[in-house]
């Protein structure tokens, strides 16, 4: 049952990672995610403790910028860049979650190394206007 818009589920998409990644406010986070949350992501173990738990070991540098929110029903797309995670280069992600009852009810990923100048075939940015310096 459908309780939220998509532009609804755009804002709290975009609410809930600033406040989990940016901020790192756990406990404020815990009303972005359902207690019951899917997490299909091959990289962090399973439902929202197996999140919270993941974010916990990255460094306080870590930040999410979005670039782009597209949503459809209770789906919503999310074009974003994970920079300062401990790794050589920020991570372009693609995230797909689904909403059920104004919560983050089920989660998908696909994560790519950000590409530079001399590395992009296109020669084009994978976020934003410029490469990363």
């Amino acid at each position: 049952m459908t309780t939220t818009t998509p532009a609804q589920n755009k804002a709290l998409l975009l609410e809930a990672f600033n406040t989990l990644f940016n901020q790192r406010a756990y406990a404020a986070a815990e009303r972005f995610w359902s207690d019951n949350y899917i997490q299909h992501s091959a990289h962090i173990a399973p439902g929202r403790e197996g999140l919270f738990d993941l974010i916990r070991t990255l460094p306080d540098t870590l930040r999410y910028e979005n670039q782009l929110v597209v949503g459809e029903g209770d789906y919503v797309i999310a074009h974003g860049r994970f920079s300062g995670n401990g790794r050589p280069t920020a991570w372009i992600a693609a995230d797909i979650v689904r909403f059920e009852n104004g919560k983050l009810a089920e989660h998908w990923d696909v994560l790519q190394d950000e590409a530079s100048a001399a590395q992009s075939v296109s020669g084009l940015p994978m976020f934003g206007e410029r490469f990363p310096s």
